[in-house]
């Protein structure tokens, strides 16, 4: 390996959506500084299997109104 050419690795607290904190290495940020997640696997939908319909402007209105399908 090139010396010189890759970032610090050193230890961070990632923070969970629920509170729930653990210690992990990374190269974000300084050492001993916190990540706090907007989105884990325990809120998101694409884990926990709850489906949100976010309709804006009835935009799932006007899809099927035109595909016949309403």
């Amino acid at each position: 390996m090139k010396q010189g050419i890759h970032p610090e690795y050193h230890t961070i607290k990632v923070i969970m959506t629920d509170g729930t904190e653990y210690l992990t290495r990374s190269t974000y940020g300084q050492d001993g500084e916190e990540l706090r997640l907007l989105i884990d696997s325990k809120s998101h939908p694409a884990y926990t299997g709850q489906r949100r319909s976010m309709d804006s402007e009835g935009r799932i209105d006007k899809f099927n109104k035109r595909y016949g399908r309403g």
